[in-house]
């Protein structure tokens, strides 16, 4: 009881991190067998593609990179669904990319459940980095995007490491939740410092919300080879108005690939705790099904370190007919939370 009592006292300090830094808390090379070459894309569901492409391409700058559609048994064994028809649509924001999918059958879709918060354990956003917060913030005005933080945050002088970090949250047409961030100088991944005429640039990494850091560290880092690149505290104001959630005390662990960006980052919620699971009944489907797309070299071997852990959603390993999706074989899995990866082999 004295443990909460303090924490709960803390929260009303002003942020102490934000973000992690990526510079610190390195560990050695992993022992796993597979090693994660890159976060190829990150995926979700959508009701409308034309409506999403839209958004991605006028709101955010995304550009189409491929457009298919596909249907088949390989593609049943793939996303677990019986006579699936898919349009799947890969938009681009620097050298990173979203894969959006739209499941023209079968028809049923089910929507994110409403209110949603970040605690929940089916929560996943993607970072976007710009150049210029302000007019990245018009933009969003512009368009009447749904906000979650009422406005942009910024991280206090009190947090060294990470002062100055500006971060607004907000949600696309389906409520997939978003997030811009703006580095300061000596903040950040060096790639977006790179000269350039685009407001918006890249994908900084994908972040869910997880019940154990260790728990997910062991899935990602342990079976899967990805490398923790840092870890933070966030609490306080700046934090409670960037996810809308009074008394928001969130531990940050970020991990990374051989090339990355994007990374993956976990969000650990000690107050309010872990909130609502995944629904039992998820499917592919649903409008809350996110699916982050892992590179290996080994496919196969990546099956096989998953295969007593972790609950497939494929029926195993899949040969795709053609590649037109980017990868020759893969399988779909849920991490301990419920997240979604789609490992792939090119």
């Amino acid at each position: 009881m004295k443990s909460l009592a303090k924490k709960l006292a803390l929260t009303a300090l002003p942020l102490l991190v934000l973000f992690t830094v990526h510079v610190s808390l390195f560990t050695g090379p992993s022992e796993a067998q597979v090693a994660v070459q890159s976060v190829a894309a990150i995926g979700f569901t959508v009701l409308d593609m034309d409506r999403s492409v839209a958004f991605y391409r006028d709101v955010l700058a995304f550009k189409p990179a491929s457009d298919v559609e596909v249907d088949g048994p390989e593609y049943d064994q793939l996303w677990g669904i019986f006579g699936v028809r898919a349009r799947v649509v890969r938009m681009q924001l620097g050298e990173q990319q979203l894969e959006l999918i739209e499941f023209l059958s079968p028809p049923d879709v089910r929507p994110i459940p409403v209110p949603s918060y970040s605690n929940d354990l089916w929560f996943q956003h993607v970072a976007i980095v710009v150049r210029d917060m302000e007019d990245a913030w018009a933009q969003l005005r512009k368009h009447h995007v749904r906000q979650i933080s009422p406005r942009p945050q910024t991280i206090p002088i009190s947090n060294p490491a990470a002062a100055g970090i500006k971060a607004i949250k907000f949600r696309d047409p389906d409520g997939h939740n978003l997030e811009l961030l703006w580095f300061p100088e000596g903040k950040g991944n060096p790639i977006w410092k790179k000269p350039g005429p685009s407001l918006l640039m890249g994908i900084d990494h994908t972040a869910m919300t997880v019940r154990s850091t260790d728990s997910s560290t062991k899935f990602y880092r342990d079976l899967l080879g990805m490398t923790v690149a840092g870890g933070t505290l966030n609490m306080g104001q700046t934090q409670q108005y960037l996810d809308s959630l009074p008394g928001a005390w969130t531990r940050v662990t970020g991990l990374a690939s051989k090339m990355s960006p994007p990374g993956l980052e976990f969000l650990e919620y000690e107050l309010p705790t872990a909130g609502r699971p995944f629904p039992p009944d998820s499917h592919p489907t649903d409008l809350w099904h996110w699916q982050t797309t892992l590179v290996v070299s080994d496919v196969e071997a990546a099956a096989s370190a998953l295969r007593d852990t972790a609950q497939f959603i494929s029926s195993g390993v899949v040969s795709t007919p053609d590649g037109s999706l980017g990868f020759k074989k893969g399988f779909l899995v849920r991490d301990p939370d419920g997240h979604v990866v789609q490992v792939v082999s090119p």
